[in-house]
């Protein structure tokens, strides 16, 4: 599994021959790309309906979406989006089958809403487990995953639930001043905690190979 990140929110994962594309938002300072740089990846998935993380979605209508119900119709209705996963969309706790990717959808603690001229619902936000297997079917040493948070505040679901971290990559900083971070500060809180994971600090569209660290 590669793992590409274009700054803040948003990253490209390859998984055998699937593509999907989180969050995509390119106005940031971390990455030289713009969407037209791209191609329309398999699978788009929107945390949630902040400006900050569906502000290029609609330059990747084509691909399939993965959001909750109330985001996908904001997303069908106004981002030009025809095909949603379920058709409607997914929900917390689920798990669907994506090309060759098995993506999880878990609650993330945070604020929501769409900022447009209409009032639309964008739903409970979410982040999203990607992995290699079917959830819970395979031994975890023998899988690979990638958990994106979303804009989600710490949970003990993160360690319980979800599981251990072998790799930590830094996101959603310094793209506005109130973000700006020192990213050697963050690791080391990570390292401050005990964990023996390794913390990546990636540049802007930098890929990492996760099937090398496992």
């Amino acid at each position: 599994m590669e793992v590409t990140w274009h700054g803040h929110s948003t990253w490209h994962i390859t998984v055998g021959n699937t593509d999907l594309l989180i969050d995509p938002f390119f106005d940031n300072p971390k990455t030289d790309l713009s969407p037209e740089d791209l191609d329309t990846p398999d699978y788009v998935l929107l945390t949630h309906g902040h400006a900050d993380h569906i502000g290029h979605a609609d330059a990747f209508s084509g691909a399939t979406l993965v959001a909750v119900p109330e985001l996908a119709s904001f997303a069908r209705e106004e981002l030009g989006f025809d095909d949603a996963v379920g058709g409607m969309g997914m929900n917390l706790g689920g798990t669907v089958e994506c090309g060759d990717a098995f993506v999880t959808m878990h609650r993330a603690d945070h604020t929501n809403g769409i900022e447009t001229d209409y009032e639309y619902s964008a739903g409970p936000p979410a982040g999203f487990v990607i992995s290699d297997t079917k959830p819970t079917q395979v031994a975890d040493e023998e899988s690979e995953a990638f958990y994106h948070a979303g804009d989600t505040g710490l949970m003990t679901e993160m360690r319980d639930v979800i599981g251990p971290f072998d790799h930590v990559f830094p996101m959603h900083y310094d793209t506005f001043p109130p973000i700006e971070v020192d990213t050697e500060e963050f690791v080391g809180e990570v390292a401050a905690t005990g964990s023996d994971a390794e913390v990546h600090v990636l540049d802007g569209d930098e890929t990492f190979d996760l099937s090398d660290g496992y």
